[in-house]
């Protein structure tokens, strides 16, 4: 058995995967859109969603993190969890928490802490909460 986040953006999914193409390096493992649905079932597509993305999968380093934009509302609401991200050196911490919060909000600007030599918290511009920290 293995937890995996899966995160809806509510429209704005393809915009979210590029910037964390971008930001933290992810890599697209699979992206479906609605309009490719191999059984539609009533009510599940929202109206005008054609091209919005129904599944997605991408790898960020080893985890799988899978989204959609869900009812394409426009109003995606991330709380209460952050997706925690281990990089290697100061030197990664310092570009990728400086990426991912671009047009972001800073909670935790990084810092040395008992259990890391650099640790911050952010969350991005679509609201996703992140922890970035140096592994020991």
């Amino acid at each position: 058995m293995k937890a995996q986040p899966y995160l809806f953006f509510d429209g704005r999914c393809e915009e979210a995967i590029e910037f964390y193409k971008q930001a933290a390096g992810a890599k697209v493992e699979m992206m479906m859109r609605f309009k490719e649905m191999p059984d539609p079932q009533p009510g599940m597509q929202p109206p005008g969603s054609e091209e919005k993305i129904l599944h997605a999968c991408v790898l960020i380093g080893d985890t799988a993190v899978m989204a959609s934009d869900g009812e394409c509302g426009g109003k995606a609401n991330f709380q209460g969890f952050s997706l925690a991200l281990s990089v290697k050196d100061e030197a990664e911490a310092d570009r990728v928490f400086n990426a991912l919060g671009q047009g972001g909000k800073v909670q935790m600007p990084l810092t040395k802490t008992f259990f890391s030599s650099r640790f911050g918290m952010l969350a991005d511009k679509f609201g996703v909460g992140w922890m970035i920290m140096v592994d020991k």
